[in-house]
């Protein structure tokens, strides 16, 4: 959306089409008359529309026949809101939204008024390159609303290492448990163990999640607790919530589960 208002501003009316409703439609066929990238995206989206109309006038009751009878072809499931802004989408996906852009830049005289946007000798390369690194991504598998945070739960993950590391410790009675084991009392309440407790809260923050985000993180850190005592070597990560940034580190065996004796 934000870039279609940055494509709309000051769009002349010639370059809009003056029977056109859609103006963004109407600037990319435009532009695709004389950018073959342009032109590409044009036959895509066009493609996506008439796959969608066929969808839309296509019986209820015959949509699951044809599903079972093709299993090459599959019509894409677009929301409202992709379909409102399909050319933009269709050339981010595509990874050629930044070039069309730099293009219409190079040729602003052609589509838009002096004060346009795009034709600014500044913002008008600037938005042409911000849009460089959304056209580097893979949208292979976009997320809803509804599936932000599907990620295993960090009692998953710590379960995960407790299964893991069950055999290389049944023949050493003498190490700790493994990180996640709880001791269920006869009232039904559970205790756990303080070290399992710590870990269980450092795998989730390590883990992305909707609190906080792992932003560098390093192995083998030594730290040196006192000065009488050996350096020790641990995990170094930086996290950032939504207030602060957190710098933990976390020496390597309380992460195994294997403190043993040593305090």
């Amino acid at each position: 959306g934000v870039v279609e208002a940055c494509l709309l501003h000051m769009l002349k009316r010639r370059a809009a089409g003056f029977l056109r409703t859609d103006k963004v439609a109407a600037l990319f066929t435009k532009v695709g008359k004389t950018c073959p990238t342009a032109g590409d995206v044009c036959k895509k989206v066009q493609e996506l529309q008439q796959q969608v109309e066929s969808r839309k006038n296509q019986p209820s009751g015959q949509e699951p026949l044809k599903r079972q009878g093709s299993t090459t072809s599959k019509t894409p499931v677009l929301t409202p809101q992709a379909i409102k802004h399909i050319w933009v989408r269709t050339a981010l996906i595509e990874k050629v939204l930044d070039k069309i852009v730099q293009y219409i830049v190079d040729n602003c005289s052609k589509y838009y008024e002096k004060e346009a946007l795009l034709a600014d000798p500044v913002c008008g390369p600037i938005l042409a390159s911000l849009l460089v690194g959304p056209c580097a991504l893979e949208y292979t598998k976009l997320k809803t609303a509804d599936h932000y945070w599907t990620d295993p739960s960090a009692d998953e993950l710590v379960q995960r290492h407790r299964i893991q590391g069950v055999h290389g410790r049944q023949d050493s009675p003498s190490k700790r448990p493994a990180l996640g084991i709880r001791k269920r009392h006869s009232s039904g309440s559970t205790s756990e163990d303080p070290f399992a407790a710590s870990a269980r809260e450092y795998v989730e923050s390590l883990h992305q999640n909707s609190r906080t985000h792992l932003l560098y993180g390093k192995n083998n850190v030594l730290v040196q607790p006192k000065d009488d005592l050996e350096a020790i070597p641990g995990y170094l990560s930086l996290h950032q919530s939504a207030d602060n940034l957190t710098l933990k580190w976390t020496p390597n065996q309380l992460m195994n589960g294997t403190l043993g004796d040593s305090e």
